[in-house]
Formats: structure tokens, C-alpha cells, sequence
């Protein structure tokens, strides 16, 4: 029996707030200090795009006060309009955050530019980013088939819009929210489904709740003032960790000073209420954003996981891969429903995690916005093989139940983690008691 005990000290920063942390000092006045940014190909790739289109970067390392190397990134701007014409497309590998947000700040910007990605992001969807530019008065091209390459002639003369965001999207939430930023009125964009809430509170924007809505107010060309930004730990990655302590009975894991901002630790709640032994400690708040400890104990197994509300969904979307495998193996069962957002990430999840579980033995019924898993038919001899479709939540999902549970899996392209973990196997590693 495998058990994993100790103190992870040593999470990803989180992802998602480091790259608006980039972009917000990019859009700023004066020197943005970032504490703790992300060195995960996603985030670095924002830093790259921003380099090319003439913003000065500066990335070193310091020691904290736990003793462990943090990376620092210093970013001089002078405000909305700081950007120059790039010489080239600008290449944001396999990162849609970086590709979709920077969208919105170049439809401002009075040149043309052209956003390009890797094979898998040259596939995703991007009518979502085309739509509400041409609306404020930017000429945006994509292809035939409303993918990349994303082809922008911006403008100054950009017009304040209200906007409702037609699916659950912080990425599209928060493109609208920068393109906004230079418009000249106020912009109100509508979200009937709330998303994780980074920008909103990065950027200090009002909101307003009516009649079920929740309306962002952005007020247009409203001079941003350099100031720090503090990144805690990824939540997201927090829940590998979490899976891999419930999974593995008789476990004990304290993961330190993660985000849990309620827009991104929701997957807490839902195991806590499944019989999880979690227990949050030390909470507290820095820069706008709660942060706290989470201990992780298992003492018994989870109840199956059902996930259907379009809220919580948004909330979870990118820990349902975790959850999905972690239900799967610990109770036999899973359902998923409302999910079809899933279909339009790195890889098809709902396909990826359809075609992995059956692989290892689970009858599983795929929908368009979900699947259920009904139980395990058979468990499969020898080494099975796992797609991890060239993206990494995949792949460490599977990853965290072959540690787990003892099984081996032969995970394709399983490099792919350093997307957004690239000290993932040393830190699992580091916690097995053998």
C-alpha cells in the first residue's frame, strides 16, 4: 500500500492570476513588482508576447523566507497605450489565456498584430474572442473555421459596449474588460453564470448583481498606476495533491498558502461534502485574494461525485479531469452534466477522459456537455496505455491515480505537465513514505 505524508511548500504559482498580474503591469504607469510569478510555459509565454510587442521584462530569482527560490518579474510601462507593432506573429505556444486576453488589449492598440499557438491551440475556438472586438470597433480575421490564427487591425478609437458573455468565461470576460480599459466611455459586460473573478479584483472594478445578473462596470481610459502583486499557490495544482492524499489511505498532506478565492477552490467544498477528510487552516487575506492551508487527511473513502449545477461548473472547470479520475477510482462512480465547455480546452476533456476510463476498465456513457461513470467492469492486466492528448490535466490525473493506487500507466507525451507543474513528479515523489 502506497502512502504519501509531509508539507508542500513548493505549489506552481497560480496561473491564472499570474497572467493577469503581466498584463495588468503592461497596461500600467510606473514599475509592476510580481512576487512569486509562475515559471510554467503558459505564463512565460504571456511574457514572451508582451517582450515582442515592446514592453521591457525583467525576470530574476530571489530566496524567500522559507529558504525556497521564487521567481521576481519587474515590468516597465507607461500605460494603456505602451505597446509597439510587432515584427512578427506572436507566438503563444499552447496558452489560450495568453492568446485571448492579449486579444482584448491589442484591438486598442493602433497597429496590426497577429496571435499564433501550437498545433493544439491552433485548433481551439475563437469566434468568442472575434465577436465582442468587432463590436467595440476592432477589424479581428480568423479563419474558415473561426480558429487561429487571430489576425487584429486595432484602434484607438475604440467604443464602450455592454456585453453578455453568452457562456461562462473568464478568459473572454477578462479580454472584454482590457479592450475596455481604452474605450472611450464606461463598458458593462454581463455575466449570467459567474466566473472566476481574478481581473475584477485585480483591477478593483464595481460590480453590481440585477435581477440574477452580475454586471462589471470598467470605466474607459482610466490611468492604471503601477503597484505589486503577491501570486499564492495554483489551486488547480493544489488538487492533484488533494486526489492524491484521498486516494492513497491512510495519507496526510498539508499543502501551504494556496489561493481559495471561492471563483477557485469550490472543488474543496464539493469534497468536503463527499466525506473528504480536508480542513482549511491558516486563512487569510493578501492583495484582495484569500489564501489558506490545506490538510488533507484520509481517513475513509469519498462518496461518488455528481456535478451538474452551470455554476459550480464554472467554477471547477479545470479540476474536473482530477475530480472525474479521483470519483472514478476511489467510489467507482461519476456523472458529469453542463460541462461542454470542457470540450474546448487543450483537448477535448470529455473525450479524453471517456477514452482513458474505458481503457482501464470503467463502463463510462459520454454526452455533449458531460459523461457518467457507472462502475469498473473489469480491471485491465499489464501496463495500459494513457493519451494524455498533449494536455497536461490529463496527464496528471492519470499520473496521480497510477501513483496512488499502484498502477501502471504508460502516459503519452507525459512532458506535457510542465505546462503548468513543472516540479510535479518531483514534489509527489518527495511526499511518498517508503
Amino acid at each position: 500500500m502506497r502512502v504519501f505524508k509531509g508539507e508542500v511548500t513548493a505549489l506552481p504559482p497560480d496561473k491564472s492570476i499570474s497572467h493577469r498580474a503581466a498584463l495588468i503591469g503592461a497596461l500600467s504607469e510606473g514599475t509592476t513588482e510580481i512576487t512569486n510569478f509562475s515559471g510554467g510555459f503558459d505564463n512565460q509565454s504571456t511574457l514572451s508576447v508582451l517582450k515582442e510587442a515592446g514592453i521591457t521584462i525583467i525576470q530574476q530569482e530571489e530566496e524567500a523566507a522559507s529558504g525556497r527560490r521564487i521567481r521576481k518579474v519587474v515590468i516597465e510601462s507607461k500605460g494603456l497605450w505602451s505597446f509597439h507593432e510587432p515584427s512578427a506573429p506572436l507566438m503563444c505556444n499552447n496558452s489560450g489565456s495568453t492568446m485571448r486576453m492579449f486579444a482584448g488589449i491589442l484591438a486598442a492598440q493602433p497597429f496590426a498584430s497577429e496571435l499564433i499557438g501550437d498545433s493544439s491551440l491552433m485548433k481551439r475556438p475563437m469566434k468568442r474572442v472575434a465577436d465582442p472586438l468587432r463590436q467595440m470597433g476592432a477589424a479581428v480575421e480568423l479563419s474558415d473555421s473561426g480558429t487561429a490564427p487571430i489576425r487584429i487591425q486595432g484602434t484607438k478609437e475604440l467604443k464602450p459596449v455592454e456585453y453578455r458573455l453568452p457562456v461562462p468565461s473568464a478568459q473572454v470576460k477578462s479580454l472584454v474588460a482590457f479592450a475596455a480599459l481604452h474605450a472611450d466611455g464606461e463598458t458593462r459586460i454581463i455575466e449570467t453564470v459567474r466566473s472566476r473573478d481574478h481581473t475584477e479584483v485585480m483591477l478593483d472594478l464595481e460590480t453590481i448583481m440585477h435581477e440574477g445578473d452580475r454586471i462589471i462596470v470598467v470605466p474607459g481610459r482610466k490611468r492604471l498606476a503601477a503597484k505589486p502583486f503577491y501570486i499564492p499557490a495554483d489551486p488547480s495544482a493544489a488538487c492533484f495533491i488533494v486526489s492524491l492524499g484521498l486516494l492513497a489511505r491512510g495519507s496526510e498532506i498539508l499543502i501551504r498558502d494556496v489561493c481559495l478565492n471561492p471563483t477557485r477552490a469550490a472543488y474543496l467544498a464539493i469534497l468536503s461534502a463527499a466525506g473528504a477528510g480536508i480542513t482549511i487552516e491558516n486563512q487569510r487575506v493578501i492583495g484582495g485574494e484569500s489564501i489558506g492551508d490545506i490538510l488533507v487527511r484520509n481517513i475513509a473513502g469519498i462518496e461518488p461525485l455528481q456535478i451538474s449545477d452551470p455554476q459550480l461548473v464554472s467554477f471547477i472547470i479545470d479540476e474536473i479531469p482530477m475530480l472525474a479520475v479521483l470519483s472514478a477510482f476511489a467510489s467507482g462512480q461519476f456523472e458529469l452534466h453542463n460541462a461542454s465547455e470542457l470540450r474546448t480546452k487543450e483537448s477535448d476533456r470529455i473525450d479524453a477522459l471517456v477514452v482513458n476510463l474505458q481503457r482501464l476498465g470503467f463502463d463510462c456513457e459520454e454526452y455533449p456537455d458531460g459523461f457518467i461513470v457507472k462502475g469498473r467492469m473489469r480491471i485491465p492486466s499489464g501496463t495500459v496505455v494513457i493519451d494524455s492528448f498533449d494536455d497536461h490535466r490529463i496527464a496528471m490525473s492519470f499520473a496521480i491515480a497510477s501513483k496512488a493506487v499502484g498502477i501502471e500507466l504508460d502516459i503519452t507525451d507525459i512532458k506535457v505537465v510542465g505546462v503548468s507543474f513543472p516540479n510535479f513528479f518531483e514534489i509527489i515523489d518527495g511526499l511518498e513514505v517508503r
